[in-house]
């Protein structure tokens, strides 16, 4: 059975309503470097994650993944399915876009102002994570996950989280879309502004055979705003994904 390979968000891991419905497929949840007690990397980059992510998958002999990235993690996902298209069996692309948004680089610019200003103000991660969790969360999203995802924010060291914000800024592969091979699952919530559904559309449009799932009134969390719907999506779809 092919492993899972879960990349998350920027704000950290939060993945705990998923992984029954993975079961019992073995499941790899990969830290971004500088997150979970990992190492950050000596250059910060996509193409520096992917290939420390090809390591990870060398060393304990995983040959072939079904890889689900959420937000920054979707892009990673690309990048990896891109790069080494041999080692994705499938590919679920969560609340994420094919690039950061904004060619002009003042966008950029005023991106990573208002994302680290809190931080540049004196404010600690556990402080950032209270203030930026709940307003992405819809009304009724269970206190337990809302806590988890606020603490695997809080949890992230300041470095790694201004290392990878800075990293988004510098991902583009939306002229690349066409060229990957896996079968693909583009996954998302009706009212995340991160990654509307007509981003998503693109994305489906883009690739080959994609499938495009929209889960009503949920945000840029859906696995933690509707965990049934998402887990019956993406469960769903890797079931229907034919050994090559």
């Amino acid at each position: 059975m092919t492993t899972i390979t879960l990349l998350h968000g920027i704000g950290g891991a939060s993945w705990s309503p998923v992984l029954p419905a993975l079961a019992p497929a073995a499941v790899l949840d990969w830290p971004l470097p500088g997150y979970g007690g990992s190492p950050m990397l000596a250059g910060t980059s996509f193409a520096a994650w992917a290939e420390a992510l090809r390591e990870r998958l060398d060393r304990e002999d995983i040959p072939r993944i079904d890889l689900l990235g959420h937000s920054i993690g979707g892009m990673l996902a690309q990048e990896f399915a891109l790069r080494f298209p041999e080692r994705v069996r499938a590919l679920v692309l969560y609340a994420t876009t094919p690039a950061f948004g904004g060619r002009d680089p003042s966008f950029a610019e005023a991106f990573l102002r208002d994302r680290l200003a809190p931080l540049d103000e004196g404010r600690d991660m556990a402080a950032l994570a209270e203030e930026s969790i709940a307003p992405m969360l819809r009304a009724g999203t269970p206190e337990a996950l809302v806590r988890e995802a606020v603490a695997a924010m809080a949890a992230v060291p300041e470095a790694a989280y201004r290392a990878t914000v800075r990293t988004l800024t510098t991902f583009n592969r939306r002229d690349d879309l066409g060229r990957i091979a896996a079968p693909t699952l583009v996954i998302g919530g009706e009212t995340d502004p991160l990654a509307p559904p007509r981003t998503l559309e693109r994305m489906r449009d883009a690739i080959r055979g994609a499938r495009l799932a929209i889960l009503p009134g949920c945000g840029h969390l859906a696995h933690l705003e509707d965990p049934a719907g998402f887990n019956a999506a993406v469960r769903g779809f890797l079931r229907g994904v034919k050994e090559g």
